[in-house]
């Protein structure tokens, strides 16, 4: 071996010594999708920060799946590699929970009772269409704490491939927010109004029990303003947030005064509020029909000079939402669906954070409200359909309405707003006024705060089955999931939100799908290029190596 050829190899060795050296010590990852769905935001890397033992996530979503799943089984995997990437805790692993057939129910029977409900669909093979079934779930695990991360994202009436696309568009965002509840640290405060005639805590289990993974929550009463409104106030200041659910008794003046003075302070506050007392239960008397009445809350003053008004009408909407009512006696007795129109199913527009990418809501005897002018901020985040009206009260409701046909020509007041995001410094309902009662440092204009307007108290309402909660948004008689759950907790993480967690929501994936029509039409001639063109490719390559190779030979022999 000559001088040359011993310093061409120390070079390379040199060489591969450096390289190893910068990629043991520089780390890098490149995004090289034109939308980024790869790049995780700050806001999801700030959970990252605290996690100092394994993290470990088990996938469920593995095994013989259709496309559109494998799709997301794949998606899912690489979005846990970005994570894993930042923070050598973090672990998955991918399971099959339906491998062992054996044991295949027990195993079923396991997952649900952990509250992972399986996903049910229909195959084909070999000509012929089966009934499967897959978890599209997965368990995260710090220490002794576990978080369920739903994977799939259901919306009524979407396709399989339109389900995995929202599905992904959330991946970052489940994760983070499942990494954010295993680490959370310093919870704030919540305080839950009570006293005023608000919902009982049963019939707001469900969504409470989700808020305290985030949170504190505490019951809050004004029962001690009229003898100590500055100590309430004092207390009331300990809070970050109040929560307002169906209040059904007035507000005092001295209440409101309270109140006031919480927002001017930068209290944040959710309200719930029905301006009408109508109920659906009694509906349910042998007459079948009951009066909408307008209700006095004594709050309309305080929601006027914040920039809102709740009117005293419901929404009657053509976008229903189905009641369920029994006919026949005995064994011949019959449960069947029908429309319900003041029971409004309400779409987002996807115009903010707190209300992408949600399922349809199921409002029951809203209101319709108006925005004023003022230097508050804000913004309309749900509103009926366009084929929705309004009906003023006091009014007769009549189950007989179902068998009605509706007028549609009167349906022409649409886009009525359901809830309203105030945002800004907000003026005291007080200002140049003559207060009920003296506080110490009374403000008439507040510190930068935001507050959310609901108008149906019944949007956080659970059902009840042999009196325990079922899951906010599921509806017992029909079986349908609506998005009620998932948009109040978005309110609430909005509201607090210290991370920007909510943020990611807003992040547009584009997942590329097969057009099944064109595969189904075009699958000979795809199948021969798929097939024929790396042979053709290989048969192309040969034949040039074999030319230059023979050339050079050939030409190598002339000269010699």
């Amino acid at each position: 071996m000559n001088k040359k050829n011993i310093l061409n190899i120390t070079i390379i060795l040199a060489l591969l010594v450096v390289l190893h050296y910068l990629s043991t010590t520089f780390y890098g990852r490149f995004d090289l999708t034109h939308d980024k769905r790869y790049t995780l935001s700050e806001a999801s890397l700030q959970p990252l920060k605290k996690v100092e033992i394994p993290l470990v996530v088990d996938v469920f979503l593995d095994g013989d799946l259709p496309p559109e799943f494998r799709k997301l089984h794949d998606e899912t995997r690489q979005i846990l590699e970005e994570f894993a990437a930042r923070n050598k805790n973090i672990r998955f692993n991918f399971v099959d929970p339906l491998e062992d057939e054996e044991n295949s129910e027990a195993i079923i029977r396991e997952l649900q009772s952990m509250g992972l409900t399986p996903l049910n669909f229909s195959e084909e093979k070999g000509g012929k269409i089966s009934q499967e079934m897959l978890f599209p779930w997965a368990l995260a695990n710090y220490g002794d704490k576990s978080v369920r991360v739903p994977l799939l994202k259901n919306k009524l009436g979407a396709s399989d491939e339109e389900r995995v696309r929202n599905s992904v568009q959330q991946l970052e965002y489940v994760f983070a927010d499942a990494f954010a509840k295993l680490t959370i640290e310093n919870k704030q405060n919540i305080a839950v109004l009570k006293g005023n005639g608000e919902l009982d805590d049963i019939y707001m289990a469900d969504f409470l029990t989700t808020l305290r993974d985030y949170y504190n929550l505490a019951p809050f009463t004004l029962d001690s303003v009229a003898a100590s409104p500055q100590k309430t106030l004092r207390e009331l200041k300990n809070y970050d947030m109040l929560l307002v659910a169906k209040p059904t008794e007035a507000f005092s003046d001295e209440e409101k005064a309270v109140l006031d003075q919480y927002t001017m302070r930068g209290g944040k506050s959710l309200w719930l509020i029905d301006q009408v007392s109508a109920e659906m239960d009694s509906l349910y008397n042998a007459s079948g029909r009951t009066f909408a009445l307008p209700r006095d809350l004594n709050l309309r003053d305080m929601f006027f000079s914040y920039g809102v008004r709740i009117n005293p009408v419901l929404v009657n909407d053509l976008y229903f939402t189905q009641i369920v009512l029994a006919s026949g006696e005995g064994n011949s007795s019959r449960y069947d669906p029908y429309p319900w129109y003041y029971s409004p199913m309400v779409f987002s527009p996807n115009n903010h954070p707190v209300n992408n990418n949600i399922e349809a809501l199921r409002f029951e005897f809203a209101n319709a409200m108006d925005t004023l002018k003022n230097n508050v901020q804000k913004t309309v985040l749900l509103t009926s359909s366009p084929l929705s009206k309004t009906v003023g009260t006091p009014v007769e409701i009549n189950l007989d309405i179902i068998t009605e046909k509706p007028d549609k020509e009167s349906y022409n007041n649409g886009l009525q707003p359901l809830a309203i995001l105030l945002e800004g410094k907000f003026n005291s309902m007080y200002k140049n006024r003559v207060k009920p009662l003296e506080l110490e440092d009374n403000l008439e204009e507040g510190t930068a705060t935001k507050m959310i307007v609901i108008s149906d108290g019944d949007l956080i309402k659970n059902q009840l089955n042999k009196g325990r909660p079922l899951e906010l948004g599921y509806d017992k008689w029909t079986n349908n999931f609506y998005g009620n759950k998932e948009f109040l907790k978005n309110c609430v993480n909005y509201l607090l939100d210290d991370n920007g967690l909510i943020y990611i929501r807003s992040k547009e994936v584009a997942i590329p799908f097969l057009d099944k029509e064109k595969v189904t039409v075009q699958h000979a001639q795809w199948k021969a290029i798929n097939l024929g063109f790396p042979l053709l490719l290989l048969a192309l390559s040969g034949f040039i190596f074999t030319f230059i190779r023979k050339r050079k030979y050939t030409s190598t022999g002339k000269s010699s």
